[in-house]
């Protein structure tokens, strides 16, 4: 007898579960993608024991005749490709036609359907797979199919099952996503009877976005929308303000069905770069557009995964546009003292900790108590700043805020007046209707880090030679790292060379980190190229130490600043390309509108 057969219907739909039906969730996904696909604007999920016992999905799509009913039961059999040219332009949600023979082969299944032009529906049950009854039966216009006892024979897949609130908590998220991809249908959830969620149809996509993410993201949704020959790209995103300690707050959606994509994701992050603090994940709702025939949906089993055609022109049409978006919602707005607030002057959501001095800072730096005062007219002798009169350097000239001035009103922070400092740490300013609080150490980190960035793409960056050149000890890993950086790091201005072994010696310096301690410095750079792990590019290990470097030549935290050193700092601040953010995406400045600040102090006239 040969030792190759081919394996009963019955054990090969089974396989064909394992692969489609990992958890009740899976269930939920394959009815809801159906339902979806037929047409309908109103889908209820009921869910019994997180699954176990029960999951009922209703629709009002355009249902099934009796024999369609039991063709879909088949395996491989759909109504949504016809020839193996359809599988590389899939439309709908579903396409394989495994689902619902998957799923009744580990369960007791009941299919209830009928199309609206037809007098009686179609009623047929299957239990494990095996076809026990079919009749005629009056039904509602639409499709509803009930899984009972999911993994009932199947004992192994069973046990395997979490808890009922775990099971549950996939199956909310599951129907949350479908949800934010189609607001034109109303979703209504049910779990023991009782309804988790309802979510009406909306014709605002904001709407269901905020429905579904929770109403405090309303405030800070920032519309996005762009394109390329090869994509359409809409949605939203949330500022800065708002953030996550991991990536569940983003959705990616292809052609309307949600995905994920790293490469997506690394846009996302592109397009956030520079606005959110290390260990924070940006919220976004995106949808994109591609024709059918770019996107190969047919690489993962769950259909979780997508391949698009021209992958480096989805990135950039993701980096670029939600970036863009990013630098028009953070143009102030101020407004007049009794208007409503703009949105995006709340507070972080995350407030940063407090910083210790003397020890490492909030910033990621060595912060001393007393430190050298530094140049371009920032000169701080003593505790009472510079004296009255002090020269002011000059803001830079227009054209070295790359474009920025199409987004950030020319001489903005400027205009501000200067109220005070409040713990030598926050520049307190005022502008029409509202409150501004500028941190002195983000926003002057910002601009060293811009110049330096600057520099860096010149010939000639200023530099101060040493009188004596510093030797620097670092461990075998960081010196690897350091070593194919140093032409990069010498065009910013800081000259290292290599002393022997893993020694170096700085030579030059930028003038902005005159009079700094450079050890701390060199070693705090190669500390953090070491802890990215696996070796990123050049230009982003170069990137971050101009940041290390900014942070350590900018002004700190308990510095007294006179009014002509404030004055210098917010002049400069207004050349910056990004002046709302530190390089490490903490905020330079937030601001309270008049109508909160009266609101506290219970003055605001009731209408």
């Amino acid at each position: 007898m040969g030792r190759i057969r081919i394996l009963p219907e019955v054990v090969s739909n089974k396989i064909a579960a394992g692969e489609v039906v990992e958890r009740p969730a899976s269930v939920v996904k394959e009815l809801v993608e159906n339902a979806l696909d037929a047409g309908s604007d109103r889908i209820r999920i009921e869910v019994e024991k997180g699954g176990r016992s029960l999951i009922r999905v209703s629709d009002n799509g355009c249902g099934m005749s009796r024999d369609d009913a039991l063709l879909s039961l088949e395996r491989y059999a759909t109504s949504k490709i016809a020839s193996d040219r359809d599988l590389f332009a899939i439309r709908t949600l579903g396409f394989r036609g495994e689902a619902l023979p998957s799923i009744a082969s580990v369960s007791r299944f009941t299919l209830l359907t009928r199309e609206a032009e037809a007098a009686v529906g179609t009623r047929i049950q299957v239990d494990g797979g095996t076809l026990r009854d079919v009749r005629d039966t009056g039904a509602p216009a639409g499709t509803m199919i009930s899984v009972q006892r999911l993994f009932f024979n199947t004992p192994a897949r069973r046990k395997f099952l979490k808890t009922v609130n775990t099971e549950m908590g996939h199956i909310a998220d599951t129907v949350s996503r479908m949800a934010l991809a189609r607001s034109g249908t109303r979703f209504t959830l049910v779990h023991n009877g009782r309804t988790v969620k309802d979510w009406p149809a909306a014709d605002d996509g904001a709407r269901r976005v905020a429905d579904v993410l929770g109403g405090d993201v309303r405030p800070h949704l920032v519309p996005v929308a762009g394109r390329n020959p090869c994509a359409s790209l809409s949605g939203w995103v949330c500022t800065s303000r708002v953030s996550r300690a991991t990536s569940r707050g983003i959705f990616v959606f292809v052609n309307g069905r949600f995905v994920y994509d790293r490469s997506v994701q690394h846009a996302l992050s592109e397009g956030f770069r520079g606005r959110l603090m290390k260990g924070q994940y940006p919220v976004a709702v995106l949808f994109i557009s591609v024709p059918f025939d770019q996107v190969d949906v047919n690489v993962h089993p769950a259909k979780h995964q997508v391949r698009f055609a021209r992958q480096r022109d989805i990135h950039e049409l993701v980096a670029q546009t939600v970036a863009e978006a990013l630098s028009r919602a953070e143009r102030p707005r101020f407004v007049s003292p009794g208007a409503p607030s703009a949105p995006h002057t709340d507070a972080p959501r995350v407030a940063d900790p407090e910083p210790v001095y003397g020890q490492r800072g909030r910033e990621g730096g060595a912060l001393e108590a007393e430190k050298p005062p530094p140049p371009d007219g920032f000169s701080l002798p003593g505790h009472g700043g510079a004296p009255p009169g002090a020269p002011v350097p000059a803001a830079p000239p227009a054209d070295a805020t790359g474009g920025q001035a199409d987004l950030w009103p020319r001489g903005f922070f400027s205009e501000l007046r200067i109220i005070g400092q409040f713990q030598d740490t926050y520049i307190l300013c005022e502008a029409p209707g509202q409150l501004v609080l500028i941190d002195q150490h983000a926003a002057h980190e910002r601009i060293y880090y811009e110049e330096l960035r600057d520099s860096a793409g010149r010939r000639r960056p200023a530099a101060q030679m040493l009188a004596l050149p510093e030797k620097v000890e670092l461990d075998h890993t960081e010196a690897a790292l350091l070593q194919p950086l140093l032409r990069e790091l010498s065009r910013a201005g800081l000259d290292i060379e290599p002393f022997g072994g893993t020694t170096f010696v700085i030579r030059a310096v930028p003038q902005l980190l005159t009079g700094v301690d450079l050890a701390p410095v060199l070693r705090e750079m190669a500390e953090r190229m070491a802890a990215e792990g696996a070796m990123p590019e050049a230009g982003r290990l170069v990137d971050g130490c101009l940041k290390v470097m900014a942070c350590h030549g900018a002004i700190r935290a308990n510095q007294r600043l006179a009014p002509a050193q404030i004055g210098a700092l917010l002049q400069r601040l207004d050349g910056c390309r990004d002046p709302a953010h530190c390089p490490h995406g903490r905020p330079t400045y937030i601001s309270r509108p008049l109508r909160e600040i009266e609101k506290a102090f219970g003055r605001l006239k009731k209408l």
